[in-house]
């Protein structure tokens, strides 16, 4: 393994275990299925976030949204990675939604899904999220 592979190791394993902690804060009474993301920028912060469900369900934030949000907020635009973490035994994988508005800043990010078992899956945004809509690149369709 090369040393820039060991630090990517390293620094996903930590955004992982970031969306995990932020994981227990979920207000998910209705579903009962929390999620925590951890957003990394290009600079390295972490901005994390959880999903918060409304009695009226259209009006839940999942947690990405909720991440990209925070990051924003504090003035920061350029991301490198995301990870998802939920306490089910499967990856959950950003909703719709959530790829689009991850798309809107970094459509290369890399995203790392986490289950229950702390199990890893990685792939990228693009890869989730093909010919994503985009101002910027309409005229080159």
């Amino acid at each position: 393994m090369s040393s820039s592979s060991a630090v990517t190791g390293t620094r996903d394993r930590r955004l992982a275990a970031e969306a995990i902690r932020v994981m227990h804060n979920a207000y998910a009474p209705y579903s009962g299925f929390h999620v925590g993301a951890a957003l990394r920028t290009a600079a390295g912060e972490v901005f994390t976030g959880c999903n918060c469900e409304n009695a009226s369900y259209g009006l839940t934030i999942c947690a990405e949204r909720v991440a990209v949000g925070n990051a924003v907020a504090a003035g920061r635009r350029e991301f490198e990675a995301i990870a998802i973490a939920s306490g089910g035994n499967d990856f959950a994988a950003p909703c719709g939604a959530c790829r689009q508005v991850l798309a809107e800043f970094a459509p290369d990010m890399r995203v790392i899904m986490v289950n229950r078992a702390g199990k890893r899956k990685v792939v990228t945004l693009n890869r989730l999220l093909p010919l994503a809509f985009s101002l910027r690149s309409r005229a080159k369709l």
